[in-house]
């Protein structure tokens, strides 16, 4: 308990102030005059005015008494502790930045033991609470390092206000950007009105040649070439004047693709150069920009950089190669034509080799069939090939085939159309391309090629939930016309899919015959239709009950299926979260109702693209995909950096695959240099202290303050009391200088 006189509390501190003036002035006054004087009775009268004076004040301020229990409270000091993955790259001697911070951390609160620290870490949005780590530094795992929003977070929190804020960082920062004014930086703690003092942990930039920024000129479209601008530098001593830049595009297919390559020259240690890709196929795409590293090059992760490419299709390009100019072919000809997505370039046979017009050949042809350079050349910048009724042999197709089936384990789209110089009758049975259909064909002496009976395609179990048919189904439910005859296919190959089968024909493993089949090949997808009367869902009865939008819902989904569409597909994948090397990465898995079967065969498989012999990864998924349908976030093993796709698998059916990267640290690793000058503005904007990790610490901080916990103010006297004795010590004053003559 600590007791002390005051002034009491009822009194205005200006008139307090005010009293005191006027005593210490008359005081004086009456020194000064009084002393002076020779006079009998001068040293009474300074005296008793000297009591005059000390009673009048006492009975003015009517000093208390206080008793208190106090406290010593230190300042509130949050130190924001910088997680962002810059964190992990290695210092001297391979120790991690993050350990130099933990230990600044542990180092400043025991030099701030007045002061009460709330240790955050800052990296992406709000802060989080902080632990350094025992056994080692704490997990650096942030993508971005946003200063600028944990200060914001700070300011606009409920929680009690920071008397001054210690920033532990590289100083490589995302926010406040690099070069920002001494007004910009201010202007983010104008709410917060509170100093920021920095800490630097590391001063020297570390021995490396790195991808720093990869930027790209609009969206990614394919056929498309697309503008890129790598840039690249060195640091920390290393001897670069000039750098290989490569551009690679990672394949399931085969090695990567080379699509650019260029050569930057520094200065400065630093250069960009400008590159060219054009990828072929939509969808998710992973492109690899790496240089060629220099001789003392000590951070190797960040030589390659592994982009994601969305690509879009601007039109959807289809080859249309058709024998003969049937019902069938003019059907989908035009269906092709009317909508406007699709961009189709398409050959009609109208006579056969064996004819004879009696004319020569240049008068016959307005355009010669460029097979060869269809099937050569432009071949790639198709999405999608439909051989309708087309025998392969008079054309000189044959020759082509193999082309025709890496361009589909590559990535492309191939329908295969029935009628009667299709299938087997079109000379496809053990060819390359019969390897990349959903079918076998029986090819031997005598086999049957066609089956000409009327037939009504039966619906498969996997076709009444197939979602590439359900736009037929909601036209015609699951009614279909007769239709005149069917190409005899073998049995499905594994991972292809029976959605429509022949009511009474078998194959020779006794299954129902496929009349329509699809399955994944490689990176492609194909799909074997058995027949060429499918023009009778726009032209029958039923074509006539529905206004003829059978035929159009049928080859809406087929499309669909073979271009990718969401819509068609068995399953949606995604990634949940950007992929990190050595870190869990997680997708996020939707299965639509029309799969949902209650059976647990859905699984996930993981292939690395960069480094084809590595086994497969296989993720069973939780029963919860099947039960209710909603978006599930499944968990991925920790995966080593590289390109990967990952296939969700219904059961032996096809398959939804989603392309991804895993990179090591990702742009927080792209530029290892630290930036101590920034550190540095900061602190000086905002009227903090700069530190270097490796020097002293010791910061400015604010100083505890008092708090008493228990109070009693007891007055010293009664006011009437302090009246009474100014009275009576003015009345001995007044009787004094009477006495000795002064009025």
């Amino acid at each position: 308990m600590h007791t002390r006189l005051a002034v009491n509390g009822d009194l205005p501190p200006w008139a307090a102030i005010l009293a005191c003036v006027l005593v210490a002035v008359s005081l004086l006054v009456l020194l000064v005059v009084e002393l002076r004087r020779r006079e009998r009775g001068g040293p009474l009268i300074v005296v008793t005015g000297l009591l005059a004076l000390g009673a009048l004040l006492c009975a003015v301020l009517r000093p208390v008494r206080i008793a208190a229990r106090e406290s010593v409270v230190g300042a509130k000091v949050v130190v924001l502790a910088d997680t962002s993955r810059s964190m992990a790259l290695p210092e001297s001697e391979k120790t991690p930045r993050g350990a130099t911070r933990d230990r600044a951390i542990t180092e400043l609160g025991a030099r701030s033991k007045d002061a009460r620290l709330a240790i955050l870490g800052f990296g992406e949005g709000a802060p989080a609470p902080f632990a350094p780590g025992k056994d080692g530094p704490a997990p650096s795992q942030a993508p971005r390092s946003d200063l600028t929003s944990a200060l914001r977070a700070i300011a606009a929190s409920a929680e009690e206000r920071p008397q001054a804020v210690v920033v532990v960082s590289d100083g490589r920062l995302d926010d406040p950007p690099e070069g920002a004014s001494k007004e910009a930086i201010q202007a983010i703690v104008r709410d917060l009105k509170v100093p920021v003092h920095t800490i630097a942990t590391t001063k020297e930039a570390p021995a490396d040649a790195s991808v720093r920024r990869v930027s790209a000129a609009g969206a990614a479209v394919a056929h498309v070439p697309l503008p890129l601008t790598v840039e690249v530098g060195c640091a920390g001593g290393i001897s670069c004047d000039e750098l290989t830049v490569t551009a690679r595009e990672l394949r399931e297919d085969g090695p990567p693709a080379l699509l650019a390559s260029g050569l930057t020259h520094l200065k400065d240690g630093k250069g960009t150069v400008d590159l060219a890709v054009t990828l072929e196929r939509a969808g998710a795409r992973i492109i690899e920009v790496a240089i060629t590293p220099p001789s003392g090059d000590t951070i190797p992760e960040n030589d390659r950089r592994l982009l994601t490419f969305n690509v879009a299709r601007e039109r959807v390009r289809v080859l249309h190669v058709a024998g003969r100019p049937t019902n069938d072919v003019r059907a989908l000809r035009e269906w092709l034509k009317s909508d406007a997505s699709v961009d189709v370039v398409a050959f009609f046979i109208l006579r056969t080799q064996a004819d004879d017009p009696n004319a020569r050949q240049e008068d016959l042809s307005l355009i010669p069939f460029p097979v060869d350079e269809l099937f050569t050349e432009h071949l790639p910048s198709f999405d999608a090939v439909v051989l309708q009724d087309f025998d392969a042999q008079p054309y000189g197709l044959e020759r082509h085939l193999p082309q025709l089936a890496r361009y589909v384990r590559a990535g492309g789209g191939l329908i295969m159309v029935g009628g009667q110089n299709s299938f087997v009758a079109g000379g496809y049975a053990g060819t390359p391309l019969a390897d990349v259909l959903p079918i076998t064909m029986d090819g031997s002496p005598g086999a049957t090629a066609a089956d000409v009976a009327n037939v009504v395609p039966a619906w498969t179990d996997e076709g009444r939930s197939a979602p590439l048919l359900a736009p037929l189904r909601e036209v015609a439910s699951e009614e279909l016309p007769l239709m005149p005859g069917a190409n005899v296919l073998g049995d499905v190959r594994p991972g292809g899919l029976v959605l429509w089968a022949h009511p009474s024909r078998t194959t020779r493993s006794g299954a129902p015959m496929p009349i329509l089949a699809i399955g994944d090949q490689g990176d492609g997808r194909s799909i074997a239709l058995g027949i060429d009367g499918a023009w009778q869902l726009e032209f029958s009865q039923l074509g006539a009950r529905t206004s003829g939008r059978g035929y159009g819902a049928l080859w809406d989904g087929l499309l669909g299926w073979l271009m990718r569409d969401p819509r068609f597909e068995s399953g949606q994948l995604e990634l949940a979260s950007p992929c990190v090397a050595n870190e869990p990465a997680r997708l996020r898995v939707r299965l639509p109702k029309a799969n949902q079967n209650g059976e647990s065969t859905a699984w996930i498989e993981l292939r690395r693209l960069d480094k084809q012999d590595a086994p497969p990864v296989k993720v069973t998924l939780p029963r919860s995909v099947h039960d209710d349908g909603t978006a599930v976030e499944v968990a991925m093993p920790p995966l080593a950096a590289g390109g990967y796709t990952a296939r969700l698998r219904l059961g032996a059916g096809p398959t939804t695959r989603r392309d991804f990267a895993c990179e090591s640290g990702g742009d927080e690793w792209a530029d290892s240099r630290p930036d101590v000058e920034r550190l540095r503005a900061i602190a000086d904007a905002t009227g903090g202290a700069f530190r270097d990790a490796s020097g002293d610490l010791a910061l400015p901080l604010p100083k505890p303050a008092v708090v008493s916990a228990e109070r009693h103010v007891v007055p010293v006297a009664p006011p009437w009391i302090w009246t009474l004795a100014a009275a009576c010590a003015l009345g001995v004053h007044w009787f004094a200088r009477r006495r000795s003559g002064l009025s």
